[in-house]
């Protein structure tokens, strides 16, 4: 089943939208701002975005932007806007197709199992395994031998560096650089928070080891069960 996050501000059309995608099986998340929808975002593992370009509090081309600073996930812009250089500056600012209003629902599924589909062919998926526990980029999970554990997109994607890297100290620097290729000052606030939250979670399927680690004035590490921290 795929979860998609659908973002608009007019409630009919987001009302249409999630009963036709619930209906063809779809687990559908909604919101009504840019920011509801980057909260989402974060704290959930998502297969695609749907961002209408008009919100109320930020446009979609700038919430694409910030995504885009943090996650490959795949955005299909809506608009109203015909113009083709509203169609360009979607794709110019990381959006991978651009639907125009009033569209068809079918047509609109079809684009995002296209982007979806295209997304993971892209980059295949590879499970990474140290011993017991166990990494699925395809799900954006994890588990230690019958439990398991989602993660949000963002701590996904840091979990999974550090892990394909044991052993190895990142500062946070290195870390924005390499995940979500922005600067520290994006808030290196933010990192710590994931990085609690990555750790709660892996302490609830395993919590006689700790799999993230931190260096103090050094940076991050994954520590494999079986190893020792440096």
């Amino acid at each position: 089943m795929y979860k998609i996050l659908m973002v608009d501000d007019d409630a009919m059309i987001l009302k249409d939208n999630q009963t036709y995608f619930s209906t063809m099986g779809y687990e559908v998340a909604c919101a009504g701002t840019a920011r509801e929808a980057e909260k989402i975002i974060l704290s959930n593992a998502l297969d695609c975005v749907i961002l209408d370009v008009d919100l109320p509090d930020m446009s979609g081309f700038t919430l694409c932007e910030k995504i885009r600073t943090k996650t490959g996930l795949p955005i299909v812009f809506l608009s109203g806007y015909t113009e083709e250089e509203n169609r360009i500056r979607g794709l110019s600012v990381g959006g991978d197709d651009y639907v125009c209003k009033p569209y068809s629902l079918r047509e609109l599924e079809l684009r995002v199992q296209a982007r979806i589909r295209s997304g993971r062919a892209a980059k295949p998926p590879e499970t990474l395994v140290y011993g017991h526990f166990s990494i699925y980029p395809s799900s954006c999970s994890a588990s230690y031998g019958t439990r398991s554990v989602d993660f949000s997109s963002y701590e996904f994607d840091v979990l999974y560096f550090l892990a394909k890297h044991p052993g190895e100290i990142f500062t946070p620097d290195q870390i924005y650089d390499s995940v979500w290729k922005a600067p520290i000052n994006k808030g290196q606030k933010s990192l710590q928070v994931i990085m609690g939250r990555i750790r709660k979670k892996l302490y609830e399927i395993c919590p006689q080891h700790d799999y993230i680690q931190t260096k103090r004035y050094k940076g991050y590490l994954f520590v494999p069960e079986q190893e020792t921290a440096l």
